[in-house]
């Protein structure tokens, strides 16, 4: 499967932002799909995933609460609603999928580009 992720950009404080990434070229429905995030200067890190069938979901604890991930097999999309972002929301966000849960820690087989989120104060 091939993942393009879009929908980041510059944004302020307290607004809202989402980003979508489309998959292609596989059974989309088969992967578990996550969304991981990688700030200037730090590590990649776990934002959230969600199971095949989108009924279960796991976030970080820095987004609990703020960001939402959903998914639509038939249009083989993966959604991350981004609300009341802060400054520390700043990252490129990449899209993934995995044959396996995505959480804390995983290092998934498939990985989309990233996009650019800024987040001013």
């Amino acid at each position: 499967v091939q993942l393009q992720a879009s929908g980041g950009g510059l944004v302020r404080a307290g607004d809202s932002l989402k980003l979508s990434c489309a998959a292609s070229g596989g059974t989309f429905s088969s992967y578990f799909m996550g969304w991981f995030r990688q700030a200037p200067g730090k590590e990649r890190e776990f934002v959230a995933g969600i199971s095949r069938s989108g009924s279960r979901t796991n976030y970080a604890d820095s987004v609990k609460g703020r960001f939402t991930i959903s998914r639509d097999n038939d249009k083989k999309t993966v959604y991350l609603q981004m609300n009341i972002l802060i400054p520390e929301d700043t990252a490129v966000y990449y899209c993934a999928a995995d044959l396996k849960w995505l959480e804390f820690g995983a290092d998934p087989d498939v990985w989309g580009q990233g996009t650019l989120v800024t987040v001013s104060s």
